[in-house]
């Protein structure tokens, strides 16, 4: 095979191979995932006008909640786009830089992401337990220093990947089997010992999503334990109706992406289709979810925007 040009990495161009072994079925399959992404892009930019526009929503809850959403269509956007391309259009060609690009927004989102859930775990947590104090605890000032805190940390912490991998010499095959330039899909294409840009990657994502899955953890045993000693049952109801459908966007999130993990670390024996598909799903899921749970099940979100709909429809 001939080595390919490595003295000019940004003229290269990769294949994305999409779903090995599920290529006669790339049309069927972009046609959820393009669903999955309309409603994510519909319902975060819903969740960020309502907010905009209600004054009254100006709360920590909502604002993290606003994050959120912006990571959400960061994340879905930079990567359904090129995937529906690739399922519908047969376009599998990526330029590198463009591949390096559309890698350091899905890390650096995903990580944002995570610490999202975490302040927005916490948030809940002092709403819940120390709630006369929530106004003065979790100030303008702090939920912005917050917000900064989990961009700076998924920016600080992933910008290293693209400029180790633009480091890297490139002369096995271009093809990525993969749907999207993933990090562990790319660097398997080089030619050198890649152990310590893995072991790099590895570590930062399992410190990042054990510590944020930690102390999110630890912050739902306190909510819960502080909601079952209510003394009102139709209170605690509510609040653990309101706790459920989070926890149950957050499990999906990480199960998905500690099982993309683990699979990189450990399951070299798993169907390379099962790995992309579930890789795909931590990415699309959750930005589809978030809208549902945190917008629609939010009783102030949801009165805004009916309220909303009945204005225009008279």
């Amino acid at each position: 095979m001939v080595p390919l040009n490595t003295s000019r990495p940004s003229s290269m161009t990769f294949l994305l191979l999409g779903i090995p072994g599920l290529e006669h079925l790339h049309v069927w399959i972009g046609i959820p995932f393009c669903s999955m992404y309309i409603v994510a892009v519909v319902g975060n930019v819903t969740i960020l006008a309502v907010v905009r526009t209600e004054r009254s929503l100006h709360e920590p809850m909502f604002l993290f909640l606003c994050m959120l959403s912006v990571t959400d269509l960061v994340l879905s956007t930079s990567t359904m786009p090129r995937m529906l391309c690739l399922f519908w259009l047969g376009a599998h060609d990526i330029v590198f830089d463009a591949c390096l690009t559309q890698m350091f927004f899905i890390h650096s989102f995903t990580a944002m992401e995570s610490g999202f859930f975490l302040a927005m775990a916490i948030d809940r947590y002092v709403a819940i337990c120390n709630p006369l104090r929530h106004a003065t605890i979790l100030t303008h000032t702090r939920i912005a220093k917050m917000g900064a805190a989990v961009v700076l940390r998924g920016v600080t912490f992933f910008s290293p990947h693209p400029i180790l991998l633009r480091q890297l010499p490139y002369c096995r095959t271009r093809i990525i089997a993969h749907t999207y330039c993933e990090f562990m899909a790319v660097v398997k294409l080089a030619c050198v010992d890649t152990g310590a840009t893995k072991r790099y990657s590895l570590s930062v994502a399992s410190v990042i999503g054990s510590c944020d899955g930690f102390f999110i953890a630890v912050s739902y045993v306190l909510i819960l334990r502080a909601v079952f000693r209510l003394p009102s049952r139709e209170a605690s109801l509510k609040a653990l109706g309101t706790c459920g459908s989070h926890v149950c966007v957050i499990l999906v999130f990480y199960s998905t992406a500690v099982f993309t993990f683990l699979t990189h670390r450990f399951g070299h024996n798993i169907a390379p289709q099962i790995h992309i598909f579930i890789a795909n799903m931590y990415l699309l899921v959750p930005p589809f979810l978030n809208p549902i749970a945190y917008g629609i099940r939010t009783k102030k979100i949801r009165d805004h925007v009916l309220s909303s709909l009945r204005l225009k429809v008279s």
